[in-house]
């Protein structure tokens, strides 16, 4: 299948739009009018741009406000559709997308609608070109794909078809399974995109909120089934207006619509690599400085951990506790998450995934002895790598035990997001490495509205927490910016509190008003309640079971560390407590700050 992408879906002039796109591998392009009206390309320089390039021109959009009109507005129409026409030619495209009308002086009659795209098929005809015919969700008379079906089927004429485009279909809610009535030959465009499902006027959820395909909720993989099941045989075309794309570089977002293409044609069935089943995390490596160095280290001893092995050839320190296993890499800055590595039942075909899916492979120096381990680049830069055995041999033994509270292995990973990054990280995480998102939740933090999105593997072995806050203004800002953490299980999370608390570990410290809160809420067993109080430990439930976890201070300046238990498949990840734990951090800097 031929892949395309409309120039609105990117940022900058039209060169811009254009070499971002072939650079991402796209076979041709939609030119929007206004990219076309704004530049200093005429649409001779344009085609010949394209050509250049390797891309088709397969659309020239949009035209508006047509048809059933009275007969003065309908003869100024007509010329401004030769007028277009003019530019098509020049452009080198045969197809103009023509949008239901919005206009006022529309009326509400289908003959004479057909009457009128008839005639203009006539004249597409004449200049061999064809017009695509599209119910926009808003449109006023004709807002849905099988009214524009009816008025196409009514006008009979070989140069007029539709455009089907899949937000104003699926925001409709209109009945799929009608597509394939449609013959295949008088589908002539195909434009998607994927969306959130938002309760909001429909002309604005279009203009504002559409993504690319795998980041919102819509099934396109139905959609486009029905659509190819009728014949279609043109390009799977992208045609998304978001803010963020709009604002961002169009080459990065390029690859981005690409790699959603990509995932799409996965979804129905186009052969691609198959992801390896993923079994766990690795490892988590945390770069750290001559400051941040010694404060991880303290922590981790009195959570139980010791440092196992020392890498042969780098400054990397391997903590383990039971299967949990933390690096610290002394060659970085201030304390972050550098890296996270997953156990790959196929590294090499994780990593030739991760390239088939457009992720940046990470360059890596090691000795001929050493492990060579596959790296990408997430989109916000953190490494990400695929391990089987054997890299543990890296490291020399120290012979150090660990003296242990109850740790057995990683439960999550948390990372958070620059806010133009997060949808792209939710699809890079599902397409390269297989990982299916769940559904996005959002919660008032001290400091704003914060949205999360966890991706998982089928076994819940291997998470990934994706964070973002949603609208950041101004100088005032939280004292624990763009945090981090590494969340560890324990089967008996209590007595890994006790132990940890014993050993000297910096556990964050949760308020009273918390727990007299969740007695009125939740109302745990007053045992339980007096424990969770003691050791400052927070409770979440849901229909599936219980969640306990406690946290540690922040070490450095966005780094911290949780412990969880998950009772009877709970498998959320305590949202409802986000905002306590946040202002406990906060508290837990000024108080810092003072001293």
């Amino acid at each position: 299948m031929r892949r395309g992408i409309a120039t609105v879906c990117l940022s900058g002039t039209i060169e811009d739009k254009l070499t971002a796109a072939a650079a991402a591998g796209f076979d041709g392009v939609e030119i929007f009018e206004n990219d076309l009206i704004v530049s200093t390309l005429s649409p001779g320089e344009v085609r010949r741009r394209c050509d250049d390039l390797g891309l088709s021109v397969d659309l020239y959009q949009p035209f508006r406000d047509f048809e059933a009109v009275p007969p003065p507005v309908f003869e100024a129409n007509l010329r401004r559709a030769e007028r277009k026409f003019d530019v098509m030619e020049q452009l080198g495209t045969g197809t103009m997308l023509v949008c239901s009308s919005v206009s006022p002086d529309a009326v509400d009659d289908d003959d004479l609608a057909a009457e009128q795209v008839h005639a203009l098929g006539v004249r597409a005809a004449r200049r061999g070109m064809r017009i695509a015919y599209e119910a926009l969700a808003w449109g006023r008379f004709v807002d849905t794909y099988d009214h524009s079906w009816r008025i196409v089927r009514r006008a009979d004429h070989p140069a007029l078809g539709l455009c089907l485009d899949s937000f104003h279909v699926l925001s409709r809610g209109s009945d799929l399974s009608l597509i394939r009535t449609i013959p295949g030959e008088k589908i002539f465009f195909l434009q998607l995109a994927d969306a959130p499902r938002l309760h909001m006027d429909v002309l604005q959820w279009s203009r504002h909120h559409r993504l690319f395909p795998g980041q919102g909720a819509f099934d396109l993989t139905a959609f486009v089934g029905h659509v190819l099941a009728t014949g279609y045989d043109g390009p799977l075309s992208l045609e998304v207006f978001n803010d963020v794309f709009r604002q961002s570089d169009p080459g990065r977002a390029a690859v981005d619509a690409m790699r959603s293409v990509l995932g799409l044609e996965e979804s129905l069935g186009e052969p691609a690599i198959a992801a390896p089943e993923l079994t766990g995390h690795a490892f988590t490596e945390l770069t750290v400085d001559p400051v941040t160095g010694p404060q991880l280290v303290r922590a981790l001893t009195a959570m139980g951990f010791a440092r196992t092995g020392q890498h042969r050839s780098k400054p990397v320190q391997l903590w383990t506790q039971g299967a949990a296993r933390v690096l610290l890499n002394e060659t970085g800055g201030p304390a972050e998450i550098g890296a996270l590595a997953v156990e790959s039942a196929d590294p090499a075909r994780s990593a030739s995934r991760a390239e088939y899916f457009h992720a940046p492979v990470l360059p890596r120096e090691h000795r001929a002895d050493e492990a060579d381990l596959s790296a990408v680049t997430a989109p916000d830069g953190t490494a990400v790598f695929f391990c089987r055995d054997g890299w543990q041999a890296d490291f020399e033994p120290t012979g150090a035990t660990a003296a242990g509270a109850g740790l057995l292995a990683t439960d999550h990973v948390s990372l958070s997001q620059p806010f133009d990054n997060f949808d792209e990280a939710a699809l890079f995480y599902r397409t390269v490495l297989g990982l299916d998102p769940e559904m996005p939740t959002e919660f008032a933090a001290p400091f704003g509205l914060i949205r999360s999105r966890a991706v998982t593997n089928p076994s819940n072995t291997v998470r990934v927490a994706l964070n973002v806050a949603l609208l950041r203004r101004g100088d005032w800002a939280p004292g624990v910016p763009d945090p981090q953490h590494i969340a560890f299980t324990s089967d008996d999370l209590m007595a890994s509190a006790k132990a940890m608390r014993a050993a000297g570990a910096p556990l964050l410290e949760i308020p009273a008003n918390y727990y007299d809160d969740l007695d009125a809420g939740l109302a745990p067993t007053p045992g339980l309640l007096a424990a969770l109080r003691e050791y400052s430990v927070l409770y979440d439930r849901d229909e599936h079971g219980e969640y306990l976890h406690f946290y540690t201070e922040v070490l450095g300046s966005r780094v911290f560390f949780e412990v969880v238990q998950r009772i009877d498949g709970y498998r959320g990840y305590g949202a409802a407590n986000a905002p306590v734990r946040m202002a406990a951090h906060r508290r837990q800097r000024l108080s810092r700050q003072a001293d």
